[in-house]
C-alpha cells in the first residue's frame, strides 16, 4: 500500500474502533458498569487469571489495574486472592454476583456489537465477520490463542 491509501486505512479503522467503543458503552452503561469495568469482568468471568499477566493482557500498568479492582471490588464483583502455587502471584476472579453479571454482558455485547454491520449487504457481513474472526484469533489477546489460566 501507498502512504495515502494507508492514511485512508488507518482513518477507516480509527473510525470503526470509535463505533465499537460506542456501542460496547452503550451497553455497559445498560448495566451500570463503566467499559473498563465489563472488560475486567468479562476477563476473569470464567477463570481466574494473574494480577501482573491481566495487567498486560489489557494494557494497562499494574498500578492502573490495581485501581480499577479497588473500585470493581468495592461493587463486590471481583474479588483478589494469593495463588496456591505461589503466594506472592495475586489472582483476581469474579465473585458469584460478578460471574453472573459478566455472563449477562458478555451476552449482551455478543448479541449487540454485530449490529455495526447491519447495513452491509449479507455477503458483506460475513466477510466481516470472517475478517474480524481471523482478526480477533491471530491477536496475542484471544482467547483463543492465549492460555488465561494461572500460567498466564
Amino acid at each position: 500500500m501507498n502512504g495515502e491509501a494507508n492514511v485512508d486505512y488507518g482513518d477507516k479503522l480509527f473510525w470503526l474502533s470509535v463505533v465499537i467503543q460506542r456501542k460496547y458503552a452503550q451497553v455497559c452503561a445498560e448495566f451500570d458498569l463503566t467499559p473498563s469495568q465489563a472488560t475486567l469482568i468479562c476477563a476473569v468471568r470464567n477463570t481466574p487469571r494473574q494480577m501482573a499477566d491481566l495487567a498486560a493482557s489489557l494494557g494497562m500498568t499494574k498500578n492502573a489495574l490495581s485501581q480499577l479492582v479497588d473500585r470493581t471490588s468495592r461493587l463486590e464483583l471481583v474479588t483478589r486472592a494469593s495463588s496456591e502455587q505461589d503466594g506472592r502471584v495475586v489472582m483476581l476472579s469474579t465473585t458469584p454476583a460478578g460471574k453472573l453479571l459478566a455472563e449477562a454482558v458478555f451476552a449482551e455485547i455478543s448479541r449487540r456489537l454485530p449490529e455495526i454491520a447491519k447495513d452491509l449487504d449479507a455477503d458483506d457481513q460475513r466477510d466481516f465477520a470472517r475478517v474480524a474472526t481471523a482478526i480477533a484469533d491471530t491477536s496475542p489477546l484471544s482467547p483463543s490463542t492465549s492460555n488465561p489460566t494461572v500460567a498466564q
